[in-house]
């Protein structure tokens, strides 16, 4: 696919969460504000270790494995719901989505999904349209009331970015 020549901005994405089910749970979040952030991506997604003496720079290696973080704001229009979806319900694996299932497969007691953000790109001219997915996600939520009601969303990304990578270099399509 060429490169864009075509900036991007907020009105262009969506995000939708899924689980680990073997046809994965979805849920489209609605009223999203456009305010996705990722921080903390690096080439290998591992910490850079600087070894010195006396304090002369002697080498930089690679160590621990790093681990990005994603946020973003959605307003609320409803918070929970015993029969139909809500964005809350789903982060909190309850209602609706209580039989969601963890997409980890390193931590039994731990709910982890995955957050999938589509920017539009085949309406501006590109090939297709932009995928970005966050992978084993564990996630906290923060309600705030105010004009607008919101929900934010805090994860911490565990399996990487499009396609779970660990070690390898950060990947995007």
């Amino acid at each position: 696919m060429a490169a864009s020549n075509v900036i991007k901005h907020y009105t262009d994405g969506s995000i939708t969460l899924s689980d680990g089910t073997g046809t994965p749970v979805t849920l489209a979040v609605p009223f999203t504000t456009g305010d996705l952030s990722i921080t903390g991506l690096a080439q290998q997604l591992r910490e850079v270790v600087a070894y010195q003496t006396r304090g002369v720079l002697n080498s930089i290696r690679l160590g621990a494995r790093t681990f990005p973080t994603i946020s973003f704001t959605a307003q609320i229009a409803d918070y929970s719901d015993g029969t139909d979806t809500t964005a809350i319900d789903f982060f909190l694996k309850q209602a609706a989505f209580s039989g969601n299932v963890s997409v980890s497969d390193n931590a039994t007691e731990v709910y982890t999904l995955d957050i999938v953000l589509t920017v539009e790109g085949t309406d501006h001219g590109d090939s297709a349209d932009h995928v970005l997915t966050a992978k084993n996600v564990h996630c906290t939520i923060d309600v705030a009331e105010g004009e607008p009601n919101t929900l934010t969303v805090n994860g911490t990304v565990y399996g990487g970015m499009d396609g779970g990578v660990l070690s390898n270099a950060v990947t995007f399509s």
